[in-house]
């Protein structure tokens, strides 16, 4: 019956009707085997042009979509599942991506996710080949082109431009050491800034340490000259080295022998009074120690306005020694039967910590002139610090421990990216997040050995160094006794 509608179909669109008389003259003609085979196979034929419109309309709406994948980065892990499901191609009877291998990348079969550490960053167009479900294997892929951006690197984007090693008081733009000092060991790096390094301009931080064999004290120190100030370069080393000059002269000094004689004291009678009268020692040699410095500094300052008074060409200074601004943070320790004592201070927004042995507290040592404390950052070099007893005589402080894993010193190239804010130096639980970044666990897996048979620590640490922090590109000195 189906071949006989369809005829009747066909001759009414011809303009022919069937008349009554002739009606089973048309059962005999549908039903004739040749008819019926021709019949049959216009409707084969049918079936076909509605598969293939269907599977060309199918191809032309994947082509039309848009398909997002999740941006990569440069030298990062990525990974990617193409959720063919959400994507609504659950029809695709082949799938394949070509494009990925040059950057780094591949396509996984068994997990559909495009994978890899791309090496190098554009917007990669890739050549994705699919058949949909009803095609004839023997066809050809169809194709499909998707972006896949890869961000660049943001260290890429800066650049390195070397310090005039010519200039004067030049100096290299990054240090590392790895040294002994008494019965710990010290590991320092410090490196110029990326800020910097984009204008060719010098690193202002410094550093120096020392061990007093003759007293058996240690010191470390640490200045960030200010960016602001033309030539704090050399008014960061100036500072350095005049801690230690100050105390390679007053080894021998009254005031030095007294307080070994107090802690002696202190030592077989453990009481608040003798161990105020330490403090208070310890205070006044530690602020002689500072007014050194700054008498260094302002002398240096001078002598290098009468040799090159070109140097000195800021309106807005109303001192030479203002073209030499520096903070200032240094450590004196020394081990006694009943612990160490710890000497500290500080001026300026770089902090200082330690560590207990078994890590279950971390000591802030100073507090920062950040906030409300100072208001903002202040400087060794700036005669109105010594002014305000009441607020210099706090930048001075002594600890007592039975001993520590670290004993930390560092600028604010390094606070201010893993420690953010002034009230995270004190929550111990982020100073172990310190250390733990310290042992590998950041983006570049960076790891610093703090084994003593390790030779490795300082070049491991100016590589820890080097990690990315958005908006922090200033010099960086981390100072670490262990």
């Amino acid at each position: 019956m189906e071949t006989k509608a369809y005829i009747e179909s066909l001759l009414k669109g011809k303009g022919i009707e069937v008349n009554t008389n002739r009606h089973q003259l048309l059962i005999d003609f549908a039903n004739n085997p040749n008819i019926t085979e021709l019949v049959n196979s216009i409707f084969d034929n049918h079936a076909n042009i509605m598969t293939n419109w269907k599977i060309k309309n199918r191809i032309a709406d994947i082509q039309a979509q848009h398909i997002v994948i999740p941006n990569a980065k440069e030298l990062v892990p990525y990974s990617a599942k193409i959720d063919f499901t959400a994507l609504n191609l659950n029809d695709l009877i082949s799938a394949d991506f070509e494009g990925l291998e040059s950057f780094g990348l591949s396509f996984n079969r068994d997990t559909d996710t495009i994978e890899g550490t791309p090496s190098q960053s554009g917007d990669v167009k890739l050549r994705f080949f699919y058949k949909v479900d009803g095609e004839d294997e023997t066809t050809s892929l169809n194709e499909k082109l998707i972006s896949l951006v890869i961000n660049p690197d943001p260290k890429s984007l800066w650049k390195l431009i070397p310090s005039n090693q010519e200039q004067i008081f030049a100096k290299p733009d990054e240090v590392s050491v790895l040294d002994k000092l008494g019965d710990k060991n010290i590991v320092i790096s410090s490196k110029r800034g990326r800020s910097h390094g984009k204008e060719g301009t010098s690193r202002d931080d410094d550093f120096s340490f020392k061990y007093f064999e003759k007293t058996q004290w240690s010191l470390v120190v640490v200045s960030d000259g200010a960016g602001s100030a033309y030539l704090a370069r050399a008014g960061s080393k100036i500072a350095c080295d005049a801690v230690v000059e100050y105390f390679e002269i007053n080894t021998d000094s009254e005031q030095e022998i007294k307080l070994e004689i107090l802690i002696d004291e202190y030592s077989k009678n453990k009481t608040e009074e003798k161990l105020a009268e330490i403090e208070k020692l310890s205070k006044f040699n530690l602020w002689q120690a500072s007014i050194f410095v700054h008498n260094k500094l302002k002398e240096f300052a001078e002598q290098t306005f009468f040799k090159n008074p070109e140097l000195f060409n800021n309106p807005k200074a109303k001192t030479n020694l203002e073209y030499f601004h520096s903070t200032l943070i240094f450590s004196l320790f020394k081990k006694h039967d009943f612990g160490y004592v710890i000497q500290t201070f500080g001026v300026g927004d770089c902090p200082i910590a330690v560590m207990n042995t078994d890590k279950t507290e971390t000591t802030l040592l100073n507090w920062l002139d950040v906030g409300e404390y100072g208001g903002g950052t202040r400087f060794i070099t700036q005669p109105d610090i010594f002014q305000k007893q009441d607020v210099m005589s706090t930048r001075f402080n002594l600890k007592i421990i039975k001993d520590f894993s670290y004993l930390f010193l560092m600028t604010d190239g390094i606070y201010d990216a893993k420690f953010v804010v002034e009230a995270n130096l004190e929550k111990h639980e982020k100073w172990l997040e310190f250390l733990e970044d310290l042992n590998g666990e950041n983006e570049g897996n960076d790891k610093v050995d703090f084994n003593k048979d390790n030779s490795e620590i300082s070049n491991q640490l100016s590589n820890w160094m080097d990690f990315w922090s958005a908006g922090n590109h200033d010099d960086r000195t981390l100072a670490i006794v262990f």
